[in-house]
Parts: structure tokens; C-alpha cells; sequence
């Protein structure tokens, strides 16, 4: 990956002010579709590593990834601040959005750019894919969350435990300017009570743009039923369920998920395999 660069969002287009750090990865060329990697509910710029360069170099793709507000190098979360109950709406309808302008991703360029997300930046995709129905031209999530499960809220009880007694904090930091702001900002909205009725099911079946949702059976974070209620509100979806894979199948069942994004856009006229 080349060196992370900074845009400054205003506060009329992200509502709050605010500074994001992004990478170009994958092939240079002007004319490649474009992909747009969207990370985890405690992910970065970084913490993708090598993943979304090598697949956009298989694809022969241009890609973004960034770090959203309170992650990696962009702008920390206020340490009283809390992550409001629709803050992944928030990030789908204004923070993407007002990024894209900022770096200067056009109309065009839009409606042939693909959004690869992953857990929260998977729901986020479907968010943004919803909203933006005409305005991109596919969507892959990864271990996505449409509503709330008691395993994924028990799994982030155990990952508090883990930041605050078991070194995760430590692991995090890597990654993070603020690693409270990160960690904090994630997991006290998921384990606030009223966030238990967040449920995004009825808004993605306005979603036409081709569509991959992807889960594995041992994912800690979330069950089969998610890319079940996907398959449902939005019939033309293709659902894969892995047998393993964990809550991160771009590190642990990678070659089985490149082939499945590969040959979806194939399929739907992204450029062909390298």
C-alpha cells in the first residue's frame, strides 16, 4: 500500500468537521472501476493490510479505503462523545458521500463504483446502496449486521474484557491515534441498551445494484440469519454461507471470497480478472 493521505470534510456535508485519512491501492490507471473498502466496527486505513491491493490488482480495480472519524489517523472521537443510535446511517448518507466530494469522485465515477464492506462497514454498504440505489454499481459485505443478536452483543461484552484486562489494548494501538476513541466510540453504542431495537431489515430491500453478502457459520459476531433476512429483502442477492471463515473471511477464507467477488463482477461487466 502507498502512504496514507488527508482530506479535510466541512461540517455542512459530514455534519461535523473533520479530517480522514485514505489510500489509493490496486491498479493506477484513470479509467479502472472504482472500489470503495468500508472497515470494521474497530478497523482502519492499516488494519486491512494487504487485502484490498490484492484483490484490486487481481481485478484490475482502483481502490479507496479509508479510516472513518475516530479511527486510525483520522479525526479522534471526543472522549464524551457518544456514537449516536444511527451512526452507521450517519456514515452511509453523509460522511461517505461528503468524502467522495472532497477527493473528487464524480457522478460517473459513481455509478461504476463497487462498495466492499466488512461488519459495520458491510452495513454501511447496504445503507448506502439503499439510499443510493442509481449510484453505484454493486455492493459485497462481508459478515454484515442488519439487526442486533445476542452473540454479537456478548462477543463485544468479551472484547471490553479483552481491551481492558487481556492486552487488546496494547494489539490496538498499532493502529490507532486514539485507540480509546476507537474502542469506546464501538463498543459502548453495542452494548447500549437502546441500541438492542437498531434493525436496518426494511431499509435495504429498496437496494437494485447487484449484491454479495457474505457469512460464515463461526462467526462470533453475528449468525446465518443476517445474510438470510439480506437474501429475503433483496431477492436478487447472492448469498454465501462458509463453512469457516470466523467473523474476518478476507484473512481466514480468502481465496474462497476473492473468488466469489471476482466472479460476481465479472459477471456484471467490472474488469475482467488480471
Amino acid at each position: 500500500m502507498s502512504d496514507s493521505r488527508f482530506v479535510e470534510l466541512a461540517a455542512q456535508g459530514a455534519r461535523v468537521a473533520c479530517t480522514i485519512e485514505y489510500r489509493w491501492v490496486g491498479v493506477t490507471q484513470a479509467h479502472a472501476p472504482l472500489a470503495v473498502f468500508l472497515h470494521e466496527g474497530l478497523g482502519s486505513v492499516a488494519m486491512w493490510k494487504d487485502w484490498p491491493h490484492a484483490l484490486c490488482e487481481r481485478l484490475g480495480l482502483r481502490g479507496l479505503v479509508y479510516s472513518r472519524p475516530g479511527y486510525g489517523r483520522s479525526t479522534p472521537r471526543a472522549h464524551a462523545q457518544r456514537w449516536p443510535l444511527d451512526f452507521m446511517a450517519r456514515q452511509a448518507h453523509d460522511v461517505l458521500p461528503a468524502l467522495l466530494d472532497a477527493i473528487g469522485i464524480g457522478a460517473h465515477e459513481r455509478s461504476q463504483m463497487w462498495l466492499i464492506g466488512h461488519s459495520d462497514g458491510a452495513s454501511i454498504a447496504l445503507l448506502y446502496a439503499a439510499r443510493f440505489a442509481d449510484a453505484l454499481a454493486g455492493a459485497v459485505v462481508i459478515a454484515p449486521h442488519v439487526f442486533v443478536e445476542d452473540i454479537s452483543v456478548a462477543s463485544i461484552r468479551a472484547a471490553k474484557t479483552a481491551f481492558e484486562t487481556d492486552g487488546l489494548r496494547a494489539r490496538l494501538a498499532r493502529y490507532h491515534d486514539d485507540v480509546e476513541s476507537a474502542f469506546y466510540g464501538w463498543n459502548d453504542i453495542w452494548l447500549d441498551p437502546a441500541f438492542r431495537a437498531w434493525n436496518i431489515v426494511g431499509e435495504i430491500a429498496s437496494i437494485r445494484a447487484p449484491l454479495l453478502a457474505v457469512q460464515a457459520r463461526d462467526d462470533q459476531y453475528g449468525t446465518l440469519a443476517q445474510i438470510e433476512a439480506i437474501g429475503t429483502q433483496v431477492p436478487h442477492a447472492r448469498v454465501l454461507t462458509l463453512e469457516a471463515g470466523g467473523h474476518s473471511p478476507h484473512r481466514d477464507a480468502r481465496q474462497v471470497l476473492d473468488d466469489a467477488i471476482a466472479a460476481l463482477m465479472h459477471e456484471h461487466d467490472a474488469r475482467p480478472q488480471r
